[in-house]
């Protein structure tokens, strides 16, 4: 039976083999690490439209929040004519309370496609070749918590792509709240510490997986930055 989901895996596989194979000339025993970055920028850019949609909305959530707030207060005792009152300000201002989900929601297949392609040791019945390339000696395919020796020489390879994800977690975690207020008492500070599970993860899958991880988190902070500015125009 037809899968769709096992297809586009399968299509995601063959694309990134062939970039690894266009690459090697170039990149030498660095073309599947640089395969993945590339592949995983093309399908970020790819997703920009959604992304431009959503932080639209996260924008104009943002500037109606104090108009919200208001509204809510007004009407305590009658929470459905607030809802009517909320519904109507986001109406007047083009966008609604829900709009920023669809686009989060359009992006969750696709990202699970990527995840199972860099994760899976075999695609489409045969064995993932990817995982079989290696970056700087380490294996692709190499897990990091399950290595047989995880402080031996392939250690630096991930010690360095941890601290790159944990950079990248940082400056998330500071500009985070930067264009918004934080949410109160102990949710804020939960907020800030949670950019740092990509490490975590990172040490728990195959470094094809860490390498991809580092790309689209260094990628989605490049992008919130840029997008969610309140002056921003997406």
């Amino acid at each position: 039976m037809f899968n769709p989901f096992s297809a586009a895996v399968g299509g995601a596989y063959h694309l990134v083999t062939g970039l690894t194979s266009v690459l090697t000339p170039l990149t030498g025993g660095l073309s599947a690490a640089a395969a993945i970055v590339v592949f995983t920028v093309c399908v970020r850019l790819a997703m920009l439209p959604l992304s431009r949609r959503q932080a639209r909305a996260g924008r104009a959530k943002q500037r109606l929040e104090p108009q919200v707030t208001k509204l809510r207060d007004r009407h305590r005792a009658d929470p459905v004519r607030a809802h009517q009152e909320i519904t109507a300000l986001y109406r007047a201002e083009g966008t609604s309370m829900w709009a920023g989900i669809g686009p989060s929601l359009l992006q969750l297949p696709i990202f699970s496609v990527v995840y199972r392609l860099f994760l899976s040791p075999a695609i489409g019945g045969h064995a993932n070749l990817l995982l079989t390339h290696t970056l700087l000696g380490t294996p692709l395919g190499e897990r990091w918590l399950f290595a047989a020796a995880p402080f031996g020489p392939h250690a630096l390879v991930f010690l360095v792509v941890f601290l790159l994800l944990a950079g990248v977690a940082a400056w998330t975690s500071i500009r985070m709240y930067r264009h918004q207020p934080p949410p109160p008492g102990a949710m804020s500070k939960v907020m800030r510490v949670l950019p740092f599970g990509t490490v975590l993860f990172a040490a728990y899958v195959p470094l094809a997986a860490a390498v991809y991880l580092l790309t689209t988190t260094a990628w989605s902070a490049a992008e919130r930055a840029t997008l969610w500015r309140p002056e921003a125009r997406a």
